[in-house]
């Protein structure tokens, strides 16, 4: 993870998912009776997966579950950033503003998944259709 925490929510499903693979989702929630090995083992998984700066912040952390609460209580807020930052870019987003069609829908890609991500009342229909469809009365 970086230590800006930018990648933290993609970060959080790639443990998440990797702990499942594992058998070891277990160990990141709270009053579990997983194994001490167990924790160990996931403990070893996400530090080696953050940057330098941060395993050497967290490094006092000893307890899995509190350093997962600590990362989530630092870095959680990303949904309050982005989501607004990819409605805006939604509503900014023009396709003669691209040099290829395929640079257009890698943006519309990642502004949908954003949007996705973070909330089920995106809908491709209240998304796309208004902004695809014209005036009534104007030709294409």
């Amino acid at each position: 993870m970086e230590v800006s925490g930018r990648n933290y929510l993609k970060w959080v499903q790639d443990v998440k998912l990797h702990l499942i693979a594992k058998k070891l989702r277990v160990a990141i929630k709270s009053d579990n009776e997983t194994e001490k090995s167990d924790k160990v083992a996931a403990m070893i998984f996400i530090r080696r997966h953050m940057l330098d700066a941060l395993q050497t912040e967290y490094l006092t952390e000893e307890d899995l579950w509190a350093l997962w609460v600590a990362l989530e209580e630092c870095f959680d807020h990303q949904k309050m950033i982005y989501l607004p930052e990819a409605r805006h870019d939604w509503q900014k987003l023009y396709c003669q503003d691209f040099k290829s069609l395929n640079e257009f829908n890698s943006e519309v890609c990642r502004i949908l998944w954003w949007g996705f991500f973070f909330t089920n009342r995106w809908t491709l229909q209240r998304l796309i259709l208004p902004k695809t469809q014209t005036p009534s009365g104007q030709e294409h």
